[in-house]
């Protein structure tokens, strides 16, 4: 809480995102503050490389930066695990070619 933290605005639910942490079943969201607020992911991320102040970021945006020892990871215990990206869509009749061939791609990656 008495760190800089880097903030993510969320534009559809018109606030700032609560950091979500879970631990042995116990779930948290805490409200920080900070100097930072973004809403846009690059510009977190830029900014937590530039050391100016600490984000609550998806593993895999930031692994190449916690392998090569750009960013540390802190809170690691609290770190809830996530099962993986979700897409919304509305529901067609006819989707376009293009859209039907992105569904199948996320659907079944490597066929």
């Amino acid at each position: 809480m008495a760190h800089n933290c880097i903030n993510m605005r969320l534009p559809t639910l018109g606030g700032l995102y609560a950091w979500e942490f879970a631990k042995e079943g116990q779930e948290l969201k805490v409200r920080v503050e900070g100097q930072m607020i973004y809403n846009n992911m690059a510009m977190r991320l830029h900014s937590a490389l530039d050391g100016l102040g600490v984000a609550c970021m998806a593993e895999d945006i930031v692994l190449p930066y916690l392998t090569d020892g750009r960013l540390i990871r802190v809170l690691d215990d609290w770190c809830p695990t996530y099962a993986g990206y979700k897409l919304y869509y509305p529901s067609r009749r006819h989707p376009s070619p293009a859209f039907t061939l992105l569904l199948d791609t996320l659907r079944y990656p490597g066929v």
